[in-house]
């Protein structure tokens, strides 16, 4: 877990930016409750269960599904960064079938920098196969931060 200079960790900022999160909020009874880790380089991993109650085609993690936790991966990147920031562009790439009723993972990095601009890329493995790929565009919103 990541520690800016004032003492916000990325917990402190998802609790409080995305306190309802369909992706990471434990709060969010019908939501995917994913836990994101934060590597030294920033970049962010959670491991999840694909339940199938989030399937579209039986035993398919449905496509809405898929592209909202590779989007909630990249926002907690930035979260990671200490930044609150909204999604502007978003291109996902289905390249497998992710399996209902097995484990997975989502990764995300920031490839650049461009203040207040930022991209990054994201992607879901299952059984060490890459699944769906993400590329996004997020902009930033401090005033989104209510750290009182």
């Amino acid at each position: 877990m990541t520690i800016d200079a004032v003492g916000i960790t990325v917990t402190d900022m998802r609790d409080q930016v995305h306190s309802g999160c369909v992706v990471c909020s434990f709060a969010n009874t019908n939501g995917l409750h994913l836990k994101f880790d934060v590597a030294q380089d920033g970049s962010v991993k959670a491991d999840f269960h694909c339940d199938t109650s989030f399937e579209g085609y039986p035993g398919r993690l449905h496509g809405g599904v898929i592209s909202s936790i590779l989007d909630g991966a990249m926002g907690n990147c930035m979260f990671a960064r200490n930044k609150a920031t909204v999604t502007v562009e978003l291109t996902i790439r289905f390249k497998c079938p992710i399996i209902t009723g097995h484990q997975a993972t989502v990764l995300a990095r920031v490839t650049r920098d461009s203040h207040p601009l930022y991209l990054l890329e994201a992607e879901i493995v299952q059984n060490n196969q890459i699944k769906a790929t993400a590329k996004g565009k997020y902009y930033d919103q401090p005033e989104l931060i209510n750290m009182d």
